[in-house]
């Protein structure tokens, strides 16, 4: 009889426990990875339900509604944040017996250009880096374009090697990326 109720008890713990994290219909989560959150705005829901808001930079992430086996689940982004596109692959199945965690989705920053003007070029030799990004400038030249820079992520555009017999200064070389192309760094060359 006493072990009765200890079981009994045990249960009703279980039981409440559940249902005090959404389980009220079942017992298994959906949850899976973020590959390339940078920024905030990301929201999934699945089947429709309510909203799951990630943070910039997570790498994973779990509804809190629990669901029941042999249950139909369809994870969607809702929203993306404003500077990137976000895709969730192998979003949609049935659970069985387990938990769900192989959902990913998949997050792709917006790039921009990043260039400006050349003046007073006379030389060979001029370099200009952005970070492990580097360009030759041929003498002569009035304009540069470095590799595309994702939104939001910091620029230095700097000269690591100067032309023969010549000395460049970059104005305007360093900044943040918003959502546009840069093309106002000025490279000065005496």
């Amino acid at each position: 009889m006493k072990s009765l109720f200890l079981r009994s008890g045990a249960v009703l713990a279980c039981a409440l426990t559940l249902a005090s994290c959404g389980g009220g219909g079942g017992s298994l989560y959906i949850s899976g990875s973020v590959v390339g959150l940078t920024q905030t705005g990301l929201v999934l829901t699945n089947n429709g339900g309510p909203d799951l808001v990630v943070p910039a930079g997570s790498t994973t992430f779990v509804f809190n509604e629990l669901v029941g086996n042999d249950s139909d689940y369809k994870v969607l982004v809702k929203s993306s944040p404003p500077s990137a596109v976000c895709t969730p692959f192998s979003n949609t199945g049935r659970t069985s017996t387990y938990s769900i965690n192989t959902v990913v989705i998949q997050c792709i920053t917006n790039t921009y250009d990043l260039g400006g003007t050349v003046t007073g070029l006379k030389a060979d030799g001029l370099v200009l880096i952005n970070g492990s990004d580097r360009v030759a400038i041929a003498n002569g030249a009035t304009s540069f374009k470095l590799s595309k820079v994702a939104d939001g992520s910091a620029y230095g555009v700097t000269v690591l090697t100067q032309p023969t017999g010549q000395t460049c200064t970059v104005a305007n070389g360093t900044a943040t990326m918003g959502s546009a192309a840069v093309n106002n760094i000025q490279v000065n060359c005496i």
